[in-house]
């Protein structure tokens, strides 16, 4: 939909998106307040719409039209009075700018660079110096010089990833293999959907950060004999794994599971000429995880699970979503019902 207000529309990510506007700042404004009120009528999200030359300073202007209610949502830069826009950025922190992290903005704050005003007016070969040239170029964007070009989107994912944050708290070892053998059941379903093989396996785990008192956030990576998919091997080396280093009693309030060194061919078996070391064990295991991918690929990763990821019932610690939005154009028992 956004595609049809701009010369060019670029999907940032799940909730951002980029579109290229011509016109005059007021024609500009009044198609930025057409995108808002389309996204609500037809889509129903609420959003914000921020304006400017460069992409970084859209982002300053989409942060002021969230924090500005009487805005409308809409925020063209070049309109605001510059005594309002030089207040604000003297006032919004380093690290609300566009790519600049809690780290960086430390290091920053260390330099006496603590807003969006002091980076702007910041040196950009002081900048490049000690940072990076993608800070550099942070800097040329804030004083209006277009220098991020398209995000070109990775068709080739180098991961799978399935990490959560519980909703009550993992301290035994017993709850920690239903988490590990759960989400690596999850990741193998993603990695069989994608027609793909992983041979590398990493588990975490973690405390809160701002708990008091001792913390731990095990972590181990598993190379895999060949690359897989084998739901039943990925349990088992996950649940091995994050039981060598758990800390029983801790509480653990996330954990996950990533699939990495993917290929499109699983690893080649020993060719065995004599048909001598046949392991009737493994040939029955691989038997049974073929049939759990063939009916997660047909019905869904619900469909079917073996353990604790085979019950209908969800487990005490799973992510609460009693509140999520209902999927009414994906999901038929949440169809909206309209009555007249």
């Amino acid at each position: 939909m956004l595609g049809r207000f701009g010369t060019w529309h670029e999907v940032y990510s799940i909730d951002e998106s980029f579109v290229g506007l011509e016109g005059n700042l007021e024609q500009v404004r009044s198609t930025a307040a057409q995108i808002r009120a389309a996204i609500d009528k037809t889509i129903g999200v609420p959003v914000c719409v921020g304006v400017s030359s460069t992409k970084t300073l859209a982002k300053l202007a989409n942060h002021i039209a969230k924090h500005n209610p009487g805005l409308g949502g809409v925020c063209v830069q070049q309109l605001m009075d510059p005594e309002v826009l030089g207040s604000i950025m003297n006032r919004v922190p380093v690290t609300d700018v566009w790519g600049v992290g809690r780290k960086t903005g430390a290091k920053l704050a260390a330099m006496g660079i603590e807003t969006i005003a002091d980076l702007q007016a910041a040196d950009p070969l002081a900048i490049r110096k000690k940072f990076s040239v993608v800070l550099q170029r942070t800097v040329f964007e804030l004083n209006g010089q277009r220098c991020i070009g398209p995000v070109e989107e990775r068709a080739d994912r180098g991961q799978i990833m399935f990490t959560r944050s519980f909703s009550t708290p993992v301290r035994t070892y017993e709850a920690m293999e239903e988490v590990m053998s759960i989400y690596a059941q999850k990741a193998a379903s993603r990695l069989a959907s994608e027609g793909r093989y992983a041979s590398l396996l990493t588990v975490t785990a973690g405390t809160s950060r701002f708990a008091r008192g001792e913390a731990s956030f095990p972590s181990a990576q598993v190379r895999l004999p060949r690359p897989t998919r084998d739901p039943i091997l990925l349990s088992k080396l996950a649940i091995a794994a994050m039981r060598d280093l758990m800390q029983p009693g801790m509480d653990y309030v996330r954990g996950g599971v990533i699939l990495s060194g993917l290929s499109d061919t699983p690893g080649e078996q020993q060719l065995d000429l004599f048909g001598q070391n046949v392991d009737p064990a493994a040939q029955e295991q691989e038997n049974v995880s073929s049939v759990v991918q063939d009916i997660s690929l047909r019905f869904g990763a619900k469909s079917i699970g073996l353990g604790h990821a085979g019950l209908a019932r969800s487990p005490e610690w799973s992510m609460k979503r009693e509140h999520i939005s209902q999927r009414y154009t994906t999901d038929w028992d949440e169809l909206l019902v309209v009555r007249a």
